[in-house]
């Protein structure tokens, strides 16, 4: 699948397709509530998200607004062309502890700043996230982060045949 054909789209929905590359960063009023191990980690309405193309957006919180302990060190690195070099983190919460389930960038590149002091987590590793009360599915494939809700509409980058998109 080289170039998909975007899906329709509703009112009130907006596609993946219109996203920009490289990517931007967008400020939204909506609550944020995620839970894992039977605890809430994280209750929040400062949320910033990440618009890129064929991708659904990836939702970055406060650290400070993470549950104490929630956030630990965690194995490993990677790179984004875009916001630079990013770390991993183990996030616990209850008697869950989830490895390399949320990542943030500490020194972010120009023009993504504001996520230096914010974290994103992988919405599968943990027991639910919602947006707004809705549930959020996540983006397929392992690699990717994004927040799937029924107002995004895809087709999403993480799907079998989906690696040059």
């Amino acid at each position: 699948m080289r170039h998909p054909k975007p899906d329709p789209v509703q009112p009130g929905q907006e596609s993946v397709w219109s996203y920009p590359r490289p990517p931007r960063l967008e400020a939204v009023d909506r609550r944020v509530v995620v839970r894992l191990g039977g605890a809430v980690i994280v209750d929040t309405s400062d949320v910033v998200r990440v618009l890129e193309t064929s991708h659904p957006p990836v939702y970055y919180l406060p650290v400070s607004a993470f549950a104490d302990g929630a956030l630990r060190d965690g194995v490993g690195a990677s790179f984004c062309e875009f916001k630079g070099s990013a770390r991993y983190l183990d996030v616990a919460g209850g008697v869950a502890l989830r490895q390399r389930a949320a990542w943030n960038y500490p020194h972010p590149l120009p023009g993504f700043a504001e996520l230096a002091e914010r974290v994103a987590l992988y919405p599968g590793m943990m027991d639910s996230c919602t947006i707004d009360g809705e549930l959020v599915m996540a983006q397929p494939g392992g690699f990717y982060g994004g927040w799937i809700t029924s107002d995004i509409v895809g087709p999403f980058k993480g799907v079998p045949g989906s690696m040059g998109w």
